[in-house]
This record gives structure tokens, sequence and C-alpha cells, in this order.
């Protein structure tokens, strides 16, 4: 089972070079990939659990290039705040620049306040979602848009798509047109279940799928838990490794324990 980071995005005084520098230490360590939150305007101040200081594809076009392997993905990003065709060019440009590592991570969004201060239509935020999620995949495979026009820089090969979410509608979201699942804020056992879901709707195993773990500084406690979510049917395990004090030690003890 895969280790990734979710990078501690959620504090308004970190700096560019940190984040490079986690970046740069968990390629190191052999941490599968790198994630950064989305958030415009969250209901609250920004903390573990609202994070998103940074915009996420902004800052992985800046982590690219202060890395070599590791992958670099949002999770997510609230689609239906964003223009389709712009994220279109975003995401496919972040693609070329790091040698095609970008795994685009989607969702539909939960906070409505957020959605009526951007002016967004927050009742149709999945349709919002599957629209885009169809026309991002004319424009990478195709190259033209709908009304015509050429797209460019076409991704060399297929973006990886994950689709975040617990409920039954994004399981069948992700089969439909994805190739990963993120489930986050969700126990083992929850998340098993959850699983057993999408093995319905994905008998052949094509969605690959992440839990999201929180490492609340007991490393035995994170282990364990790490070692159930591969129990219960997780490909991988992203973690976010608590507060910004201590970060790279918690994450460098982590990719020893579960080596």
């Amino acid at each position: 089972m895969s280790r990734q980071v979710v990078l501690p995005n959620e504090s308004p005084d970190l700096t560019p070079r940190r984040l490079a520098d986690l970046a740069r230490l968990a390629e190191e360590l052999g941490y599968e990939s790198v994630w950064l939150p989305d958030h415009v305007l969250p209901p609250e101040p920004f903390g573990e659990v609202f994070g998103g200081v940074y915009e996420p594809l902004a800052t992985l076009a800046y982590l690219a290039a202060a890395t070599e392997r590791v992958q670099l993905g949002t999770s997510v990003v609230i689609v239906p705040l964003r223009e389709p065709h712009l994220l279109a060019k975003q995401a496919a440009t972040i693609d070329r620049l790091s040698g095609h590592r970008l795994i685009l991570g989607v969702g539909a969004g939960w906070n409505e306040p957020e959605f009526a201060e951007i002016g967004a239509d927050f009742s149709r935020r999945g349709a919002a979602l599957d629209e885009t999620l169809s026309l991002l995949d004319q424009l990478f495979t195709t190259g033209r848009g709908r009304a015509g026009g050429y797209f460019e820089p076409r991704p060399e090969g297929r973006i990886p798509i994950l689709v975040g979410g617990n409920s039954t509608v994004a399981l069948r979201r992700a089969v439909r047109a994805g190739d990963q699942w993120l489930s986050a804020g969700l126990s083992p056992e929850a998340f098993a279940e959850r699983v057993a879901t999408l093995a319905q709707l994905d008998p052949a195993h094509r969605v690959r799928r992440i839990a999201r773990q929180q490492f609340d500084r007991d490393l035995a406690e994170a282990v364990e838990t790490y070692r159930a979510y591969r129990e219960a049917g997780a490909d991988a395990v992203a973690v976010h490794f608590g507060g910004d004090d201590g970060y790279e030690e918690r994450m460098t003890a982590f990719a020893s324990a579960t080596a």
C-alpha cells in the first residue's frame, strides 16, 4: 500500500520555501504523492480542518519545479467554483511542466456560503462537476472545444482524475469518470463499508481507493490506523501530519515505521 502526504496548507505564515522543502522531503522519503486542498473562502479561520491558504494549482506548478519524481495532486479542487476551460488549461499546463505528474482531484463542494460569495449555483454543483469532467475529457483527447477552437497543451497521456467524496453519488462518479477515489473523515470501519459499495459498482477494481488519515502525534496509533485502512481495502493512504511544528519529524518517523 502506498503512502502519500497532505501538505499543511492551513497556515497563512507558511512560507513557499517550507512547502517546497516538505515536498522534496516527501520525495526523498519515498512517499508516492503530495496533495494540496482547495478553499477560496472557507467558513472559518484557516486551520487543520479548513486548509487551502495557497491556491493549489498555482502552488503545484511551483512544486513541480522544486521536485523531480513525486506525484502532485489536488485534494480536491472545488470544480463548480471554477471556469471549466481555464481549469482544463491550468491542469494541462501543470501536467506538461511537471513531466506528467499531476493527479487532478475534483469534488462538488459542500460550503454553501462559499458558493454564494462567488456567485456559483450551489443547487446544481453536482451537475456542474459532471459537465466539467465531460469537457475536460473532450479537450484533453480531441484538442477541440465544443464550439470550435483549439486546445493546447494536450496531455501526452491521460491525466488521472481523482474523485473525492463519501456519498454513493461520488462513488458512481468515480467509476464513471475517474481513475481514483478519495475518502476523507471516515474511520477504517466506515471506509470498509464504502469500499464494499464501490466494489459492487467497480468489480474489476479499476478505480484506485485512497483514504485520508490524520496523524495525531502518536506514532504507534498512526501506524495502527494506517494498517487498518489497508485491511479495509485502501490502495493508498494520504496522511496529514498534524500541526505545522514538527511536520518533518512526524513525516520521517511515519515513513520509517511503515516501510
